[in-house]
């Protein structure tokens, strides 16, 4: 038997000229259950007096969602694939699903190396400073020390949040929502990643951050890697991934070349 021809962990194909899978997506089901406390009359402000007077309890319900049907599509190293849809078509819980954190309810997926879901990662703590944050963030994933104070200094001044007074001493929770998430994916974005999982992460922040934030995955895609990329700026889309996977209401409506996808959401949107 032949010897195996080692691939080293920055090419994109094999000796052979094929190209690498990362994520193998092979009809995959998400179902996910959710407990509220009923709907129609059984909830109406009526049912609700009654249950009060007659002391008696409202039982809750158990609803399951099938937020993702059937679908199949292969990952290959070195892309940058966005993810759009229609809100409640499938995308965030497709990427739980491939960072591990959501079982499939049928069929499997596969993942080559430990995927990252930008902000599971990189977990904030409010009470902390995002110096501090930086720190843990970094150390969660896998850097040494010695890395970490490396980096700490690049990733305060790529978020900006240096830029505001200092906040980098400050605590977590003074920051807005926009300062988190850039910092989040400042954090994250500082290692190679064999697949990083970015949840609408480009949709805070000002027009530089964003072109800071594409131009950063552009480089983890050159140091081959595989980027996934959930988003309603369709720009973000055309100006960071060359293909796009379109879900709507849990089916894979279309797989292909950027430009022509995001044109065929489009239509469809406007003809809605």
């Amino acid at each position: 038997m032949a010897d195996p021809i080692a691939i080293p962990a920055n090419t994109t194909t094999t000796a052979a000229g094929e190209r690498i899978p990362t994520v193998i997506v092979d009809a995959a089901h998400l179902i996910y259950r959710v407990y509220g406390a009923g709907s129609g009359a059984a909830s109406s402000p009526a049912a609700a007096l009654k249950r009060i007077v007659t002391r008696q309890p409202q039982r809750p319900t158990l609803r399951k969602v099938h937020a993702v049907k059937g679908i199949s599509f292969t990952a290959y190293r070195g892309e940058a694939i966005g993810l759009i849809g229609s809100n409640g078509s499938g995308k965030s819980t497709l990427l739980r699903a491939i960072a591990g954190l959501m079982p499939t309810s049928q069929g499997a997926i596969y993942t080559q190396g430990q995927p990252s879901l930008l902000g599971v990662n990189a977990a904030l703590m409010p009470d902390l400073s995002g110096e501090r944050n930086v720190t843990l963030g970094c150390l969660a994933m896998g850097m040494s020390p010695k890395q970490v104070k490396t980096v700490t200094p690049e990733i305060l001044e790529f978020s900006g949040i240096n830029e505001r007074d200092d906040f980098a001493t400050l605590p977590m929770r003074t920051y807005s929502s926009g300062m988190q998430a850039r910092l989040r994916f400042s954090i994250s974005a500082a290692k190679k990643h064999d697949v990083l999982l970015i949840d609408e992460a480009l949709a805070t922040g000002d027009t530089r951050f964003r072109r800071r934030s594409e131009q950063r995955i552009r480089q983890l895609r050159a140091d081959a890697g595989t980027v996934f990329l959930v988003s309603h700026s369709l720009g973000s889309i055309r100006d960071t991934c060359e293909r796009t996977i379109w879900l709507e209401s849990g089916e894979l409506r279309m797989d292909g070349p950027t430009p022509e996808v995001t044109k065929a959401y489009q239509d469809y949107m406007a003809s809605r």
